[in-house]
């Protein structure tokens, strides 16, 4: 009975109404003037029109409101944002949709805004082959060998569109039934973001590159996910480094979001490939869950994390593809969910479940996994979570039948978990092809037939499409394929220079981007250099003098096809195209002084001036570091785990022009340059970005800082430029 319930989710997906479009007069031509509101169908006359963006999410340069409206964008650019401008210099709303009925938005370029398309109350949206790509995102702090808790993101609430503030290409708020179709968002932070959005069918789309989310979903259901591409989004990765993701996503789904249909999506190289999670409402009370959604021949593969993250919930995984990741299904306390006729490979462990329940795990290949299945209950559950309270969550009643297992170190391994039926599993030696067309059969072709339905449409404009998922953006490649900078995830179709490894006296840096030849244009600082020219691929090892290891540069030209570089600027095949890497970094010998404290009558927050107190005391150790630079969960230097201090002291010497202090501190910090105070956080808190401006010459900086617990995270720089990035979050 249990495999046959997402068919009834989908019959149920099917039965949504559709946006059928009715004969209408040919709209009229106007240009595009800040501030309009369209209440009639129009076609904006071609063109690139630029404005100045009103920070506020309650503004809009155009504002649509009535019923029946068709608002032709072909050719039409809208710019915020210059494309030279840092991206998190975007802002406002380009286009808002208040309200209304049938609508439809179609042929727009839209580029550095915060949000480019905002619709609200809408019945009957369609979004039709809009590029809504390089808008707002924010600079990163993870950098390659140097992870940062700043990019690390929490969209667990958004009960009061707490989600708005972190941008998006589309932002759909209550929006009932449309086709969202022949989109592209790519580079920004989010491409889709739902909230209490229902039946929406999002077809055929490209949203990928981004460094957060391709699609997010909170408190949406109903809505039918087919053949889009939905690849590296993703965040907090350097290759053999670290790997977390930072809680990026291709697809989230969250807070009793359920009877959604995800179906023949690439959805490859993201923080996570899905991300799904029950939502707060469930772990305070126990009850409901993101429940009964269909994921159905999808490619969850080459995650850094989890290629399928599914929690505390009831769904249906069927017939997908699943390679590559960390954790190919990660399903902490799901219960009566099926795993069916999915092809497994080359994770770490295919399927980890912690206090599962009622799970059917059958028919499935798994094939060079290092485990193939792992099921588990701890012991002793957070104290702070409601749901054990309020639920049974013993490991329990697991079916795993069927299932065809090659070339595993442990196939699977079970403890605290009871009542398994392990009927007609092989471990077999070859290793046989997987396709879940094959290993599901008739019934592969019975829920093809429904999902078409559920995708389709009676509109005259509607595109047919077949059952598969679509083509890799680039060669199917593992995680190596994912390179993120200061910007995000990088999108091979420009040339670019990035280091194999942390830097030593001889750098390594590989030659990336798209097929073609390079050849070295200039070096500054540089005593030597592996090679002057070669292929695109090819690894290049500098050698800068040994009194500029910390200020050199070298810059390259490419020559080959066209490239689109990371702001959307084009050049043609044959144009040389110039890309450079650089470093600088000033010469700074910090003396550091370390203190402890065991008083909590000590501690900083209680007074102001505590923190001068404990400084002034007799240091536990002293060190000196050419660059202050701690994160750490556990104690280093035999400093205590909690409640420690440091005063630091370093002369720098910067050329003329401007320059920035910056500081990332968790809990809380002081800066002075020249005696004068430029940066103060008194109160304890996460890991937080500072700044202060620093003119050229020489200066004397001095860096307090505290620890009361938990993590620790202290990073001090100075970087060219009047630099003002505040991460992930943004204004608040």
């Amino acid at each position: 009975m249990r495999r046959f319930l997402a068919l009834g989710v989908l019959l149920a997906v099917a039965s949504l109404p559709r946006v059928v479009a009715g004969q209408r007069p040919a709209p009229r031509s106007v240009p595009l003037t800040r501030g309009m509101v369209i209440t009639e169908s129009v076609r904006i006359r071609p063109g690139t029109y630029t404005f100045d963006a009103d920070p506020s999410m309650d503004s809009a340069l155009v504002v649509v409101r009535g019923e029946g409206i068709t608002v032709d964008l072909r050719g039409v650019t809208l710019r915020g944002a210059a494309a030279e401008a840092a991206p998190d210099a975007a802002r406002g709303v380009a286009i808002r949709v208040d309200g209304g009925r049938d609508i439809t938005i179609h042929g727009a370029s839209i580029r550095g805004v915060r949000i480019a398309v905002l619709a609200r109350g809408t019945r009957g949206l369609t979004l039709r082959d809009n590029d809504l790509s390089y808008n707002w995102k924010p600079r990163l702090f993870s950098l390659v060998g140097h992870e940062s808790l700043i990019d690390w993101l929490s969209f667990h609430q958004n009960e009061k569109r707490e989600w708005m503030r972190f941008g998006a290409a589309i932002y759909l708020d209550s929006v009932q039934g449309g086709r969202i179709e022949g989109n592209r968002a790519e580079q920004g932070m989010n491409a889709l973001l739902m909230h209490r959005t229902d039946s929406v069918r999002i077809v055929e789309n490209t949203v990928a590159f981004n460094s957060g989310l391709g699609i997010g979903m909170y408190r949406s259901s109903g809505n039918v996910i087919v053949r889009n591409r939905i690849d590296y989004n993703v965040r907090g990765y350097s290759h053999r480094w670290y790997r977390r993701g930072q809680d990026s996503a291709g697809l989230l789904m969250y807070e009793q979001s359920h009877g959604n249909v995800v179906a023949w999506n690439s959805v490859t190289h993201s923080g996570d490939g899905l991300f799904l999670w029950a939502g707060q409402e469930t772990m305070d009370s126990g009850k409901g869950g993101a429940n009964d959604n269909l994921f159905f021949a999808n490619d969850f593969s080459f995650a850094p994390t989890n290629g399928i993250e599914a929690t505390f919930s009831r769904n249906h995984f069927i017939g997908n593809i699943v390679e590559g990741n960390d954790h190919g299904v990660w399903g902490g306390y799901s219960y009566s969910s099926t795993i069916r006729g999915n092809c497994f490979a080359r994770n770490r462990i295919a399927i980890a479940i912690e206090h599962g329940q009622d799970n059917t795990i059958t028919h499935n290949t798994f094939r060079g996994d290092t485990t193939a299945i792992y099921l588990w209950a701890n012991p002793i559950e957070p104290s702070d979570w409601g749901y054990p309270k309020h639920r049974d969550t013993r490991s329990r009643d697991y079916r795993i039948t069927d299932n065809r297992f090659t070339g595993h170190a442990t196939t699977w391994r079970v403890t605290q978990t009871s009542a398994l039926d392990t009927a007609r599993n092989v471990v077999a030696a070859d290793a046989a092809a997987c396709t879940p067309r094959r290993l599901l059969g008739a019934e592969y072709d019975s829920l093809t037939s429904v999902i078409q339905q559920a995708a389709g449409t009676a509109s005259s404009t509607a595109r047919s499409f077949d059952a598969s998922i679509p083509a890799a953006l680039w060669p199917r490649r593992d995680r190596s394929a994912i390179v993120v900078d200061e910007w995000g995830p990088f999108d091979w179709r420009s040339p670019k220079l990035w280091p194999v490894d942390t830097m030593h006296d001889a750098v390594q840096l590989r030659t990336l981007g798209p097929t073609g030849r390079w050849r070295i244009t200039s070096l500054d600082g540089v005593r030597g250099v592996s090679s002057r020219s070669g292929r695109m691929g090819d690894t290049l090892v500098v050698r800068p003098l040994r009194e500029r290891e910390h200020d050199w540069r070298v810059t390259l030209e490419y020559l080959g096809g066209a490239t689109v570089s990371p702001r959307g600027v084009r050049t043609a095949a044959g144009v040389p195209v110039p890309f450079t890497f650089a470093r600088w970094e000033p010469h700074m010998r910090w003396d550091v002084r370390f203190f402890a404290w065991t008083d909590t009558l000590q501690d900083p927050p209680r007074s102001s001036g505590n923190l001068d107190a404990i400084t002034r005391g007799t240091p536990i150790l002293t060190r000196q570091e050419r660059r202050l630079d701690y994160q750490w969960y556990g104690p280093r230097f035999g400093l205590p785990q909690n409640r420690w201090a440091l005063d630091a002291t370093s002369t720098v010497t910067v050329p003329d022009g401007e320059h920035t202090v910056r500081i990332i501190s968790d809990d809380a910090a002081r800066v002075w340059v020249d005696d004068r105070l430029v940066i103060e956080r008194r109160e304890p808190g996460g890991s937080e970005v500072m700044h202060a401006p620093l003119d050229g010459g020489t200066h004397t900086v001095r860096v307090q800082f505290y620890q009361l617990t938990g993590w620790t995270e202290l990073r001090v720089d100075i970087v060219p430029g009047r630099e003002r990035s505040v991460g992930s979050a943004g204004p608040h």
